[in-house]
């Protein structure tokens, strides 16, 4: 049992993803789970763990909401999860071995699928990503989407095992997620940044040409397309939706 390490995971309508995500958590003493108007069964599937507590709360943006999230864990230090994330036991092991320094921030490694299928190229294999720090030494940025922990001045420490992340289960998703974090871009970016029809075209074009040609997405089949087109137009709206936003104040 991990008594030292609370685990913070915000989640809205997650009852596809959770439980698998849940049940590799079930050695640790304490699992923050911090709701955001979820309409599914995800609620009623967190209460039959008896390490989760359960906080209800209004969605801030990304950042705010897991800064917002940690502050009712017990524990100073924490291990920020996504409600799609599921630890391996070699990471449960390396954790659980962990002498923790307050002058570090602890990055692990991340593979990513869709479905049951490991993505290997298109930028999304192994990631690394600083995900355990003590939240009286650092926490998040204020970023509405593609928040980050600070890290100034801290070191980084890798922790080995795999930490398998299911973030797409039907190209529906793929839509869905593009439209949601398209919108919270443009909201989070209106009067500070600039944009035309121009550009949101030369990103999506990038963005595709990046993905599934410089990354290789090609050689993850049909997959790897998804992938490179969804990157492109959630490119096109994050740029169409801000300029659009931008127009409408003048």
């Amino acid at each position: 049992m991990i008594d030292k390490i609370s685990i913070v995971m915000i989640a809205k309508n997650a009852d596809q993803s959770l439980q698998s995500s849940l049940n590799s958590l079930k050695e640790f003493d304490e699992v923050i789970l911090y709701l955001n108007d979820s309409s599914d069964n995800t609620k009623k599937i967190a209460q039959k763990y008896k390490n989760v507590k359960i906080i209800e709360g209004e969605f801030l943006g990304f950042g705010p909401t897991k800064n917002k999230a940690a502050s009712f864990a017990k524990n100073e230090w924490i291990f920020s999860l996504d409600s799609d994330e599921v630890i391996s036991k070699e990471m449960f092991k390396n954790i659980e071995k962990l002498k923790l320094d307050n002058l570090a921030v602890y990055e692990i490694k991340r593979s990513n699928y869709y479905k049951s299928k490991k993505i290997e190229h298109c930028g999304w294999s192994e990631e690394k990503i600083i995900r355990i720090y003590n939240k009286t030494v650092t926490a998040f940025n204020n970023n509405m989407v593609h928040e980050k922990i600070m890290i100034k001045d801290l070191n980084i420490i890798t922790i080995d095992g795999e930490l398998k992340h299911y973030p797409y289960n039907s190209i529906s998703q793929f839509i869905q997620k593009a439209d949601y974090y398209s919108e919270i871009f443009a909201k989070q970016n209106i009067r500070k940044k600039s944009s035309t029809p121009t550009k949101a075209v030369l990103n999506a074009t990038f963005s595709f040409f990046k993905t599934y040609i410089l990354k290789k997405g090609f050689l993850d089949g049909y997959v790897g397309l998804l992938i490179s087109v969804s990157h492109a137009v959630t490119n096109f709206y994050k740029y169409m939706k801000l300029y659009e936003l931008n127009k409408e104040l003048k």
